[in-house]
C-alpha cells in the first residue's frame, strides 16, 4: 500500500530468521528463510512443537509491549500467545522474505492488554498489497467459534523488496493488536493450480487464477482422524489439521477409520509430499457398513464461509483398507452446493492403487451479498457401473478463500455472536460468559445420559459382533444389494447458495 511508507515502522531486518536446512522423511524439499517473531517478548522461547520465536523487542519503533493476565488451559503453547504488542494507531512488520510465495499466520489471543478491553480491539491489517482483515474483532470471532485463540492464515506471492504487514486500529476509540507472527515460504501450488477447469465436460475454465492471487485459508479437515499439529505436517510447512466431526451434516457421521497396518502411504509423481502429511491420508471417513443405508442419504459436510467470494476446495483421497485394490469397487458422486462436481469417482483408477494418495480442486463461486454463507460438500454412491460396493471415501478437505481482483480484499465480516452470548457481551467487554447449571438440570441430564449410554453400549456390543465376522465391516463395506433404487441428485435436505459455479482440476497418477 502506498501510504505504508509513510508509517511507523518495526523493522525487523535484525530479526533473526530460522531456516530449516534439511527436509523431513516425508519430503523431498528444503524449506529455509522461515521467520516467527513472539511479539511482545523480550527473549526468544520455543512452542509446544520445539519451534523457536524470536522477541521482537529490540527492533520495535512503536507499539507496546503487554502481557495476558490469564492463560487458557486450552492454548495449544504459551508461545506466542502470552504477550503480545499492542498499536494505538497504524504500524508496520518488515520483514525480510525473498520473491516467492508464503504463508502469512497471525496468531491472536483475545485478552485484555495494558488496561484495554478485549473488546475494545477492532482493527485492520494489509500485507502485500492486500487486505486481510478489515474491522477485525478478535474477542467477538473467538466467542463465535468457541476458541480462546485463532490463527488466521494467508498464502502471499511476495514479488520483490521483502514483505511489510500493517495493523491500524479502525478509530481513535479501538486498538490493534498481535501475539505472533509466522511466515513460511511454499511451493508455488501448495494452495491452488493455476488454471482449473469445469467438473462436468473438462472445458476450459474462463477465470485463470493469477499467480499474485492471495488465499485465506478458511478450513482445513483431516476428515475421520485426530487433529494433526503443525510439528507433525509434512514440507517443514508446520499447517494445522483440524477434526471434520464438527462440520458433519446431522447424525449421519458415517464410519471412520484409519488405514491397515499393512498399507504403506506412497506419494505418486503428481501429488508432492508437501501437498498434506502421511498422517492425513492415513485415516478416512466412509458413508457405513449398509449399502441399503448409503442409498438413502448423503454424507456431508457444512463450512460456513464469508459471502461473495470465490472458493477453491481441495478434496483428499486414498485407498487405505483392503479389499479395494481394484476399479469399479468403490464409485461414488461429489455434489458441492446441490451439483455435481464430479460423477464416478473411483479413487483407485484416479491414483492408482491402494496407499496413493490423490487429490482435487474444485473453484466455487458464492452468491454476492454480505455476511456469511454455507458451502455444503456431499458424498453419495455412484451406482452407473455397478461398482461391488456401496460407498464413498474421504480424508482431507481444505478450503481456501481468493481475493477479490476490484478491491484486492481478503476481508469479511465477524461471525455473528451464538445468541445466549449476545446478551452477555453486549457490555461491550469481550469477557466470555460463565455458564450457570441447575443442580437438579444437570441431575435429570445426567440420568437421561446413563440410559442413553446403557443402549449405546448395547448396540456397540451388536456391532462389534458383526464386525467380528467379516473384514468388510471393518471397511464400512457390504454387498450391494441386488436392485438398489438409484439416486441420481442429492437427498431433498440439502440446500445451499443457488448462484454457484463449479469448477476443478485433479490431480492423478
Amino acid at each position: 500500500m502506498a501510504f505504508a511508507a509513510l508509517l511507523p515502522r518495526l523493522t525487523l531486518l535484525t530479526l533473526a530468521v530460522s531456516l530449516a536446512a534439511a527436509a523431513s522423511g516425508d519430503n523431498t524439499t528444503t524449506v529455509a528463510g522461515q521467520i516467527r517473531v513472539n511479539c511482545g517478548a523480550s527473549v526468544s522461547a520455543a512452542d509446544s512443537d520445539g519451534r523457536t520465536w524470536d522477541r521482537d523487542a529490540p527492533s520495535v519503533g512503536g507499539g507496546v509491549a503487554a502481557g495476558a493476565p490469564y492463560e487458557d488451559p486450552s492454548l495449544p503453547s504459551a508461545v506466542p500467545y502470552m504477550t503480545a504488542r499492542v498499536f494505538g494507531s497504524a504500524h508496520t512488520y518488515s520483514f525480510p522474505v525473498r520473491p516467492g510465495r508464503v504463508f502469512l499466520r497471525l496468531f491472536f489471543y483475545p485478552a485484555d492488554y495494558g488496561g484495554r478491553g478485549a473488546g475494545d480491539a477492532l482493527f485492520g491489517v494489509a500485507a502485500g498489497g492486500v487486505t486481510l482483515l478489515r474491522d477485525f474483532n478478535a474477542s467477538q470471532t473467538a466467542l463465535a467459534l468457541n476458541a480462546a485463540c485463532l490463527v488466521r492464515e494467508f498464502s502471499l506471492n511476495v514479488s520483490a523488496g521483502g514483505l511489510d504487514v500493517t495493523f491500524t486500529p479502525s478509530s481513535s476509540a479501538h486498538y490493534a493488536f498481535v501475539n505472533g507472527i509466522e511466515i513460511v515460504p511454499t511451493p508455488a501450488d501448495v494452495v491452488a493450480k493455476p488454471v482449473p477447469t469445469f467438473a462436468n465436460g473438462g472445458r476450459t475454465a474462463p477465470m485463470p487464477i493469477r499467480a499474485d492471487t492471495a488465499f485465506q485459508t478458511m478450513y482445513r479437515l483431516n476428515v475421520g482422524g485426530t487433529a494433526v499439529s503443525p510439528g507433525n505436517d509434512s514440507g517443514l510447512l508446520y499447517r494445522s489439521w483440524d477434526e471434520d466431526s464438527a462440520y458433519i451434516y446431522g447424525a449421519a457421521f458415517g464410519v471412520s477409520y484409519p488405514k491397515d497396518s499393512n498399507v504403506t502411504i506412497q506419494y505418486p509423481p503428481s501429488v508432492p509430499p508437501y501437498v498434506a502429511p502421511k498422517g492425513m491420508y492415513a485415516s478416512a471417513r466412509s458413508m457405513g457398513p449398509s449399502a441399503q443405508v448409503n442409498l438413502n442419504y448423503n454424507l456431508t459436510w457444512i463450512l460456513p464461509v464469508d459471502a461473495g467470494f470465490y472458493y477453491i476446495l481441495r478434496l483428499h483421497f486414498c485407498e487405505i483398507q483392503y479389499p479395494i485394490t481394484r476399479v469399479n469397487q468403490r464409485v461414488f458422486y461429489v455434489y458441492i452446493n446441490n451439483q455435481t462436481a464430479q460423477a464416478g469417482m473411483d479413487v483407485i483408477a484416479w491414483s492408482g492403487g491402494i496407499g496413493r494418495p490423490a487429490y482435487v480442486d474444485y473453484l466455487v463461486v458464492t452468491a454476492p451479498g454480505a455476511g456469511q454463507t454455507d458451502l455444503w460438500v456431499a458424498l453419495y454412491p455412484d451406482v452407473k457401473t455397478l461398482p461391488e460396493y456401496y460407498d464413498a471415501i474421504l480424508n482431507g478437505l481444505e478450503v481456501f478463500k481468493l481475493q477479490t481482483y476490484d478491491t484486492d480484499s481478503l476481508a469479511g465480516p465477524n461471525p455473528p455472536l451464538p445468541a445466549e452470548n449476545a446478551a452477555a457481551d453486549d457490555d461491550g467487554s469481550g469477557a466470555r460468559p460463565k455458564k450457570k447449571k441447575n443442580g437438579a438440570f444437570v441431575a435429570g441430564w445426567a440420568a437421561a445420559a446413563c440410559g442413553l449410554l446403557a443402549v449405546l453400549v448395547g448396540c456397540l456390543c451388536a456391532w462389534a459382533l458383526c464386525r467380528r465376522k467379516s473384514k468388510a465391516a471393518t471397511s464400512a463395506i457390504v454387498d450391494v444389494p441386488e436392485k438398489p433404487t438409484v439416486h441420481e441428485t442429492p437427498a431433498s435436505g440439502l440446500h445451499g447458495p443457488t448462484e454457484t459455479c463449479v469448477f476443478s482440476v485433479r490431480a492423478e497418477k
